[in-house]
């Protein structure tokens, strides 16, 4: 056999080959495309496989805006976080009733002794002294400050006037005053009205007599309430 014959067989093959490769191409292109796995001969078989790579549908989060280099010069004011008005009255603890002696923790009367009245709509408690004993007239305190002790007082007999409420306590502030008030060089000193004194002698005569039923209660009243060195308060029996 020739060269010549040589020549034209080994391209012959060449060319076999080549369309070999072509054609493999071409159906792994389409079989690609198609999302299966199959070879040049449309067989499933373990070796030549492809498969198409689907693109991810999911939704991605969109970046967060870049945070500023410098803090802002002004304040920027934003609204507070409030909780919505409560305007349920406060509960009141099962050892405060009416008539209960309390012990005050804090405040100008502190360590005195007072009979509670009655609760008031903002939840704070009325006591009072009574006055006669131990200089503690009709106030407010909360109920977070006092000792209620198991010394009790009937008060059943004793009727708060309806103007005896949170209003009758508040005091003018200062933003309510006149430049000229506010630097007055003689200003008013606080005086009691004569009503805010009979209003305290009304309930104070009813409170009187029932202290006075019981024997030693009107001193007991008139002690200040003290711990002494060694005293340990966790064990105290009010």
């Amino acid at each position: 056999m020739g060269s010549s014959g040589i020549n034209a067989e080994y391209m012959g093959y060449m060319e076999a080959v080549v369309s070999t490769q072509s054609t493999w191409e071409a159906v792994v292109s389409t079989q690609s495309t198609w999302g299966t796995w199959v070879n040049k001969f449309g067989k499933r078989k373990s070796r030549g496989f492809c498969k198409k790579k689907f693109k991810d549908t999911k939704a991605k989060a969109k970046p967060a805006a870049p945070q500023p280099r410098f803090y802002p010069a002004d304040d920027v004011e934003r609204p507070l976080k409030r909780n919505k008005k409560n305007n349920k009255q406060t509960r009141l603890r099962s050892s405060i009733t009416p008539g209960t002696i309390l012990i005050l923790l804090a405040g100008t009367f502190k360590g005195r002794r007072v009979v509670f009245l009655k609760q008031l709509d903002s939840g704070l408690l009325l006591v009072t002294g009574p006055f006669k004993f131990n200089g503690v007239p009709i106030r407010r305190v909360n109920q977070r400050y006092v000792i209620a002790t198991s010394t009790k007082v009937d008060v059943s007999g004793v009727k708060v006037p309806d103007a005896v409420n949170d209003g009758l306590f508040k005091k003018t502030r200062r933003g309510d005053q006149d430049e000229d008030e506010f630097f007055a060089e003689n200003k008013e000193k606080f005086t009691v009205s004569e009503e805010r004194k009979k209003l305290q002698t009304s309930i104070d005569t009813g409170v009187i007599k029932a202290v006075k039923a019981v024997k030693y209660l009107d001193q007991y009243l008139g002690q200040r309430f003290t711990l002494k060195k060694g005293v340990p308060p966790h064990l105290l029996k009010f």
